[in-house]
């Protein structure tokens, strides 16, 4: 199976010139609902069987992501979201487990929390290992979420499986090598990152430690397909990365 670790879907009801893609000025949309075709389709195109998606950071729509995941559960899986700093984050964790949802999004640098702050992220963590839940940071190059801050919540929760998403690009690649490499549950995901970093990471851990994400609607599959294609030329370590990885975390390899 090909199985795609990231991606967004974004029902948008709001004003924000960034997700509607209207020019500044523009009157507000209409609502129209999100249409799965759109990724579906995307998905055929590539040869992709299924793909974890998430809301932007912008708007948390869990509610969304859980009925689209519902709505198709053979070709979509979802993780919800939350900000760490709310009184609910919590209970919000469990109403995602609660709701048939496989992961818990974070985004350290839109919410405006430092991710090695053990205050807000532990009880979260505990929360995710008691539900059985993975966890997804979004690491691009950022002071908020650097691998090694990651590094410093993760480690104390091994039975929780923690993607570092975007690898930490640009600059943070290397921590990120580091981090994955010094823990079993840590793993490294591709969107974002160059060719040259994906070859480096696999030169270094191999293929079990890497999961392809695509990070669709702003990229799509078969260029991600592509650049894992020339990145890992051995076929059984690219079916790993493609989706055998994520099958295994998610409890599907069987």
């Amino acid at each position: 199976m090909i199985i795609d670790a990231y991606n967004t879907t974004q029902d948008v009801r709001g004003r924000s010139d960034y997700l509607t893609g209207a020019k500044p000025g523009d009157p507000p949309p209409p609502y129209v609902p999100f249409d799965p075709r759109r990724i579906l389709d995307r998905m055929d195109a590539a040869g992709v069987d299924m793909a974890m998606i998430c809301s932007l950071a912008q708007r948390i729509e869990n509610e969304f992501i859980a009925g689209l995941a519902a709505a198709h559960p053979d070709r979509l899986f979802g993780f919800g979201q939350v900000n760490p700093a709310d009184d609910d984050a919590v209970a919000t964790v469990h109403w995602i487990a609660d709701h048939g949802l496989k992961g818990l999004k974070l985004h350290p640098s839109m919410h405006g929390y430092h991710v090695a702050d053990h205050g807000l992220l532990d009880p979260l963590f505990a929360a995710c290992r008691e539900r059985g839940l993975l966890v997804l940071v979004n690491a691009l190059d950022d002071a908020f979420c650097a691998p090694f801050a990651i590094e410093e919540i993760a480690k104390g929760f091994p039975e929780v499986p923690t993607l570092i998403a975007h690898m930490g690009a640009v600059w943070n690649v290397p921590e990120a090598i580091i981090v994955a490499e010094r823990h079993e549950h840590i793993y490294l995901e591709t969107s974002s990152t160059l060719l040259a970093d994906v070859r480096r990471a696999y030169a270094r851990l191999g293929p079990s430690k890497i999961v392809m994400g695509t990070e669709w609607p702003g990229h799509d599959f078969d260029l991600e397909r592509m650049k894992i294609g020339k990145a890992i030329e051995d076929p059984a370590d690219r079916a790993l990365i493609e989706g055998g990885n994520m099958a295994r975390l998610l409890g599907l390899d069987g």
